[in-house]
């Protein structure tokens, strides 16, 4: 998926092309830097967080999850991952912008993208934990893509306060 972005209230004329890509090793570190920014601003790091950001290949990649990387000009500036739970259900996770490209839409592209690439790899359902409070952005961007909100059940997160469900019918 290719994009070409223009920040609204920036007075540069470079067009910055945007792109949603697979993880691939080389982007391990800017995975763990725009996690890490993002949760430390308004959280702490909790033991799933540290496991997740410090080896995507093994905590979200070997069970057949996947991570999606938003390229801007090259330069990861999001992502997006996914754990397979099984029975056909996927947990969204780490669904994250640098702060320095916000505004940009970014998240709402690598949002679409991977719930259509998750959804075209059979997923029955994709589940997502956030907070109230210190996610509000983010929890109406999930409304946008479909989301809604389900029971709470049980979190590995201390901050988690919300589930969501995004169900797909069968075609």
């Amino acid at each position: 998926m290719n994009a070409i972005l223009n920040h609204p209230t920036s007075s540069e004329t470079t067009d910055r092309i945007l792109q949603i890509v697979e993880y691939i090793p080389a982007h391990r570190q800017r995975f763990k830097e725009i996690n890490e920014q993002w949760i430390t601003r308004a959280y702490v790091m909790e033991e799933e967080d540290i496991k997740t950001v410090s080896d995507p290949e093994h905590y979200v990649l070997k069970d057949g999850g996947r991570i999606f990387i938003a390229l801007c000009n090259d330069y990861p500036v999001g992502t997006c991952a996914y754990l397979n739970l099984g029975n056909d259900t996927y947990e969204m996770i780490k669904m994250a912008v640098d702060e320095n490209y916000r505004g940009l839409k970014i998240g709402k592209l690598i949002g679409e993208h991977s719930v259509q690439k998750i959804k075209e790899l059979g997923a029955a359902k994709i589940i997502l934990f956030s907070n109230r409070a210190g996610s509000a952005a983010a929890i109406e961007l999930y409304k946008k893509l479909g989301f809604s909100e389900a029971p709470l059940g049980s979190s590995e997160f201390q901050r988690a306060d919300i589930r969501m469900e995004l169900e797909f019918g069968q075609d």
